[in-house]
């Protein structure tokens, strides 16, 4: 059945797009929740307005999806999980898990079903693409440690993190003040030169 979608549905369309979906999910769920109506003719004459909209508003979509991605691509979460001596889990760890874990680290919060159902199961770092229908899809790094050592792994990153933190401000301000020292020795030694060219001979005389 060709219906006019009259708002966004998840992996079909946005509003004003004329689509072509099965009898009974047009049926039992578009039109009764007055997300479609019947493509006839009449109301395809009334949706070229919709239409033109709904281009603008698959832009604006896209152009989100790019931002979200370039956001959350590269995202570290860390987990820890019981785990046999060969690092198999005893378990996995869900998408669920994953989303709320993404939500409380960086406050974007994306539908569980858009990161990938092939979750890693074993100690160790996974790549986890998103499927948010970007241009380039942002994948996260899943990073799996074993339950017992996830407290003192996740003190080692904040350690590291705050070293990095403290020590970059240090490095820049030592790399000025070393580029100004020479500076000032060189402006010396000219100035010097300038003033006693014969320095060494006056001295001798």
């Amino acid at each position: 059945m060709k219906v006019i979608l009259l708002a966004d549905v998840y992996k079909h369309g946005v509003a004003g797009e004329v689509i072509e979906v099965a009898d009974g999910f047009a049926r039992n769920w578009l039109l009764p929740k007055q997300l479609a109506k019947k493509a006839t003719p009449h109301a395809l004459r009334e949706a070229e307005q919709l239409r033109e909209q709904a281009e603008a508003r698959r832009a604006q979509l896209d152009q989100r999806l790019n931002e979200l991605a370039r956001m959350i691509d590269g995202v570290e979460l860390v987990f820890g999980r019981r785990a046999s001596p060969t690092g198999k889990l005893f378990g996995s760890v869900t998408t669920t898990e994953i989303a709320e874990a993404l939500n409380a680290q960086t406050g974007i919060d994306i539908n569980r079903r858009r990161i990938s159902q092939s979750i890693p199961r074993e100690v160790g770092t996974h790549l986890v693409p998103v499927r948010l229908g970007s241009d380039n899809p942002p994948h996260l790094k899943i990073t799996i440690v074993r339950e017992d050592e996830y407290a003192a792994f996740m003190e080692k990153r904040k350690a590291e993190a705050e070293a990095v933190e403290t020590d970059e401000p240090k490095n820049v301000v030592e790399a000025v003040v070393e580029a100004v020292g020479d500076a000032v020795s060189n402006v010396v030694e000219t100035i010097r030169d300038a003033v006693t060219p014969g320095g060494d001979a006056e001295a001798q005389s």
